[in-house]
């Protein structure tokens, strides 16, 4: 059997992974060793995987339960896949804001795999990724302390791809997340779906808001994947919020996403 390569692209986040084939049944050493690379290194990637959509939904199942997303078409026969598309009739695409996935449920997606079949044939339509991780214990004790222990309301907003319901889902969760499986503690709220600090005024809500919402969008936090036909990103929505660039007008980019359904946060 070919040894899986684990290669860090950067210190902080993100790693590549090579030697297995993921249209194949995996042994289970092989699924721990992949899920050990996910949790280190947060986002992993892969290439060079022609995956059916029944090989694609079989792999991610291997890692949890999956997720049917609550407000964004899926693909016809398999409700597990969301479709992901963007060409020259897009006049806005999803994702293209820094945030982590479906943040408004009460247990949020786990992660996602991602893959594109079809990518702009001169380049762009990179993702980045910025680590939770890095972004916390890059912050002063005394800040790190003021947030510990807080809560936040997250809430469906006017998103590009979503429907729109009259009573838009919503739920709290803490502003410090401590990740169940790592002991880790990231940031986690979001652009996307965060709507305020609970029992702070409006303005300091929306003051610190803000300032998280920068403080993320530092590079020193991030890695950017470039994609390539049957390339695979994976990442744990835990501990990673991600952004799509929009750079590519009017090419297409085109691919599908599968996600693990959410256990209860700490």
């Amino acid at each position: 059997m070919k040894a899986i390569t684990v290669t860090p692209v950067t210190p902080r986040i993100g790693a590549e992974i090579g030697g297995v084939d993921l249209r194949e049944k995996l042994a289970e050493e092989t699924v721990e060793r992949i899920r050990e690379a996910w949790l280190d290194h947060q986002v992993i990637f892969f290439r060079d995987q022609d995956l059916t959509h029944q090989q694609h939904i079989a792999f991610a199942s291997q890692f949890g339960e999956l997720h049917v997303h609550p407000t964004v078409p899926h693909h016809p026969d398999h409700p597990e896949v969301i479709i992901i598309h963007a060409d020259e009739n897009s006049r806005q695409v999803a994702g293209d804001g820094w945030h982590s996935d479906v943040t408004f449920e009460e247990n949020p997606p786990v992660g996602s795999v991602l893959r594109l079949t079809e990518t702009p044939p001169d380049g762009g339509g990179a993702t980045l990724f910025s680590s939770m991780y890095s972004a916390y214990e890059a912050l002063s004790p005394a800040f790190q302390e003021f947030l510990d222990g807080r809560v936040a309301l997250h809430q469906l907003g006017n998103l590009p791809g979503h429907r729109q319901d009259e009573n838009p889902p919503s739920s709290q969760h803490p502003v410090i997340l401590t990740h169940p499986e790592t002991g880790r503690k990231g940031i986690f709220v979001n652009q996307g779906f965060t709507k305020r600090i609970e029992d702070l005024s409006r303005d300091e809500s929306r003051t610190i808001l803000q300032y998280l919402y920068r403080h993320i969008e530092n590079p020193n936090f991030h890695v950017r994947f470039q994609w390539k036909k049957n390339s695979i990103a994976m990442w744990d929505n835990r501990c990673v919020q991600h952004l799509a660039t929009w750079d590519y007008f009017p090419a297409t980019r085109h691919g599908y996403r599968v996600t693990l359904k959410g256990a209860t946060n700490n």
